[in-house]
């Protein structure tokens, strides 16, 4: 039998389990191990059900127990066991396992992958959904070094045996899509709801890496996440891999700055500089257990109608040039924005934002779809303790400057605006540079699209040089 593994002319996702099931057994060289702990073994038994299971299944192995599992995978500092790092190790000791055990003298023409998964499906009480770690590690070549793909999932489902079979699904999806769709990344990601709805299982954060995705940004698989809406928030490191939300958010203080960085001027940069140096002197704020997140939402990222990529990444490189954590949304609504974040912290939240914005967060019109309107809108965006840092706005004709002291809203609006601005909610940045208010992203955008100089002093040194070297934003405009 042939050692190719190229994908089918025809659109994979009119396959069904079985047949992607058969499809891979019947491949005499692909041969690999299955490590499932903690919802059963049912990626594993999709295999088993249809024939020729003994040519792919090298050993399948369910470390259900946690002593017997830290007896094979070594213990986990923490004690928590559905985690990446449980994941990796899991990954790591079975291909070795099975490197060590099949001479590749006997089997030259042999593709090996480890596929391992580490979940807990829904509680008894149904508090907690469940969640889990799935990857495959995997050779499209026999001398070819091991390529990965790791990605975290929610349950939705409210039935353990619901979520177990769902996971069986997603499982199967993956490793197909590891052998016959890895030259596709972005066909292979949406593949993986093949048989399954958005409404049974959610992928929050995945990561390519590896010899066969070397050309893959895991920041644009982020935005496909995003895009095709397997999640409603992705983020990003400034080192350009995606990070699990949870993890990064778990109990702490949050500070979020939202805006298209088109690119990140200065004024950006000190609305954060100065709207930090506030939130830290909040009580009860740790600087050690505090987080700034740079926000982008989909309506943000889109130009005619559609998203580009390379205007995309451009944004994505100069801030995490700048030593940023970037969050991809599709939340047009600020408290949309809160609420996500209080499942993961009950610590204190700031949002930072300029007099516009803020504006508009009083205009009725964005919460016609609650039924308790603007109160209700309101009432989830001031979160417990949540506080608002407000940038002030200078008037390009006549130079007056606006703050929460002299700012008009809406007639309607004025006592709860009052309300917040009284009790402490709305606080004002005072500390700010007059000469920088005059800074447009949108202007500065034009004067780089539109080749003309005078723009690279309204952006941070590090900004400009990055511009200038790498010709960002030349294209982005049509």
């Amino acid at each position: 039998m042939s050692i190719s593994i190229k994908g089918d002319k025809e659109i994979d996702n009119t396959y069904s389990i079985r047949n992607k099931v058969l499809k891979i057994n019947l491949n005499e060289n692909i041969y690999g191990a299955f490590a499932e702990i903690g919802a059963g073994q049912e990626t594993v038994r999709n295999f088993f059900r249809v024939r020729d299971a003994s040519s792919t299944v090298a050993k399948t192995l369910s470390a259900y127990d946690k002593d017997f599992s830290d007896a094979i995978y070594g213990p986990e500092p923490q004690g928590r066991y559905v985690t990446e790092a449980r994941l990796k190790r899991m990954l790591v000791y079975e291909t070795d396992l099975m490197e060590e055990r099949i001479t590749r003298d006997k089997h030259p023409d042999k593709l090996f992958f480890t596929y391992a998964n580490t979940v807990t499906t829904i509680d008894f009480a149904k508090k907690y959904k469940g969640h889990g770690w799935l990857g495959i590690r995997f050779q499209t070549h026999p001398k070819e070094a091991y390529s990965e793909i790791i990605l975290h999932v929610q349950f939705h489902e409210t039935n353990a045996a619901l979520q177990q079979i769902t996971l069986g699904t997603m499982g199967v999806n993956l490793i197909y899509g590891a052998y016959y769709q890895h030259d596709k990344p972005k066909k292979l990601l949406k593949y993986l709801f093949d048989h399954l709805h958005k409404d049974q299982i959610e992928i929050d954060t995945i990561n390519f890496t590896g010899p066969v995705f070397e050309q893959v940004d895991n920041r644009l698989m982020s935005l496909e996440l995003v895009k095709n809406g397997m999640t409603d928030a992705v983020m990003f490191s400034p080192e350009g891999q995606n990070i699990l939300p949870a993890n990064a958010l778990y109990k702490k203080n949050i500070l979020t700055l939202r805006g298209s960085f088109r690119p990140v001027t200065r004024v950006n940069m000190s609305m954060f500089e100065k709207s930090l140096e506030l939130f830290l002197n909040e009580r009860k704020v740790d600087k050690d257990k505090t987080k700034v997140i740079f926000e982008i939402t989909l309506s943000n990222l889109k130009a005619e109608g559609e998203i580009d990529e390379i205007d995309f990444m451009d944004r994505a490189k100069l801030l995490c040039a700048l030593g940023q954590t970037v969050m991809i949304s599709n939340f047009q609504e600020y408290y949309k924005v809160v609420e996500y974040f209080s499942q993961f912290t009950s610590e204190r939240m700031g949002l930072t934002m300029g007099v516009n914005t803020f504006m508009d967060i009083f205009d009725e019109k964005y919460y016609r779809h609650l039924s308790g309107g603007i109160l209700e809108a309101f009432g989830k965006l001031f979160f417990k303790s949540l506080k608002v840092y407000l940038y002030p706005l200078k008037d390009p004709e006549t130079g007056a400057i606006t703050t929460s002291e002299n700012l008009k809203v809406h007639p309607r609006m004025q006592k709860l605006f009052k309300y917040f601005k009284d009790n402490g909610r709305v606080i004002d940045i005072t500390d700010y540079d007059p000469e920088i208010l005059d800074i447009s992203s949108r202007e500065v955008f034009q004067m780089i699209s539109e080749g003309k100089s005078g723009w690279e002093d309204m952006l941070p040194a590090e900004t400009t040089s990055m511009i200038k070297e790498n010709n960002m934003f030349q294209k982005s405009l049509k």
